[in-house]
C-alpha cells in the first residue's frame, strides 16, 4: 500500500473511532439563553449536537403540560430534539417546547437572512424533519421516540401561537415587510410498549 493510501486509511479509522465514541457517549447540543443579546449576535444559532442519551420512555403520555414545569439548572425549560440527516449522523438542537394538554408541539421562527430561503430550508433541523419525521426528544433526562407532523392548518397554528404565524413590520415608506415566520410540528409518540 502506498503511503498516501495508508494516511487516508488512518484518517478514516480515526474518524470512525471518534464517531463510535460519540455514539456511545452522546453529544448534546449547545445551550444558549435565547433572550440574551449574545444569542441574537450569533444569528440566533447555537452549535448542534449529535446523538442524545437518556432513559428511553415507552409508556404513553396522555398530558404533556408537565413539560412546562421542567426547570433544568442550566437549560431551564428547553428540550433537545434529535433529527435524522441524509448521511446517517444525527443532528440535535435545543428548543423551547410547546405543550398543550394531550398535544406536544416543537417549532420556532425563521428571521433575517433565513427568510430568503424556501421552507423547510430555514433551519437544518427543519429540513431533516421534513425529509424524515422520526425524531427523538429529550425532556428532563428522558428520551421519547416521536413522529413529527407539520401543522398546516392556519387556525391550529394561530391557536398554538396565540397570534398570526407571520410577523410583519411597516417600513418608513409604508411598505410591509415580513420579519418572521413561525412553523410548528405536532409530535406523536411512537414505539410504545404494547400491553
Amino acid at each position: 500500500m502506498r503511503k498516501p493510501g495508508r494516511v487516508l486509511l488512518g484518517i478514516v479509522i480515526v474518524v470512525l473511532g471518534i464517531l463510535l465514541i460519540l455514539r456511545v457517549t452522546g453529544l448534546e447540543p449547545e445551550y444558549m439563553d435565547y433572550t440574551t443579546e449574545a444569542y441574537n449576535e450569533r444569528g440566533r444559532m447555537t452549535w448542534p449536537g449529535l446523538w442524545l442519551k437518556g432513559e428511553l420512555v415507552r409508556e404513553p403520555v396522555s398530558n404533556w403540560d408537565w413539560v412546562s414545569a421542567v426547570d433544568h439548572p442550566v437549560r431551564g425549560n428547553t428540550i433537545m430534539v434529535e433529527t435524522r440527516t441524509w448521511y446517517g449522523i444525527p443532528y440535535s438542537v435545543t428548543i423551547l417546547p410547546t405543550p398543550r394538554g394531550d398535544k406536544l408541539y416543537i417549532g420556532g421562527s425563521a428571521r433575517g437572512e433565513r427568510l430568503a430561503r424556501a421552507f423547510p430550508h430555514y433551519k437544518q433541523w427543519w429540513s431533516n424533519v421534513e425529509r424524515d419525521p422520526r425524531v427523538r426528544i429529550k425532556i428532563d433526562g428522558k428520551l421519547y421516540e416521536m413522529t413529527a407532523v407539520l401543522v398546516s392548518d392556519p387556525v391550529e397554528l394561530a391557536g398554538i401561537l396565540g397570534r398570526d404565524p407571520v410577523t410583519r413590520t411597516v417600513n418608513a415608506d409604508g411598505t410591509e415587510e415580513v420579519v418572521a415566520k413561525w412553523y410548528y410540528w405536532r409530535v406523536y409518540q411512537r414505539n410504545l410498549a404494547q400491553y
